[in-house]
């Protein structure tokens, strides 16, 4: 599949990256487990851009734990109601799963 078709997917990653690298570093010190998912997270979601940009076989494979990880720091950021930085990450982290698991039907393993 062209790099092209993941177009709305690799937007959603990165954002996600974006505001989970924002997110954690908002945290250290003060809440370092929310810190750390978002860490992951934004880890996660930047390689995933990097794998889509390149139409990586393994596509897939990383979207199954783009998806898992993302759900995980937007259940950790929701935790966090009067912090915005918390609420802006686990609303991109939600919209990334979102995105990922619109690849992962079309790949059958959603």
């Amino acid at each position: 599949m062209p790099h092209q078709d993941y177009q709305s997917i690799l937007d959603a990653a990165i954002h996600c990256a974006y505001e989970c690298e924002h997110c954690a570093n908002a945290c250290l010190g003060s809440m370092p487990d929310c810190a750390r998912v978002c860490t992951d997270c934004a880890q996660i979601c930047w390689a995933s851009a990097s794998y889509m940009s390149r139409g990586s076989r393994f596509i897939p494979q990383v979207v199954r734990a783009c998806i898992e990880i993302c759900d995980a720091c937007a259940t950790e950021c929701e935790k966090y109601p009067d912090n915005p930085h918390c609420q802006k990450c686990a609303q991109a982290c939600r919209q990334a799963s979102a995105e990922y698991k619109k690849v992962a039907s079309v790949a059958g393993i959603a």
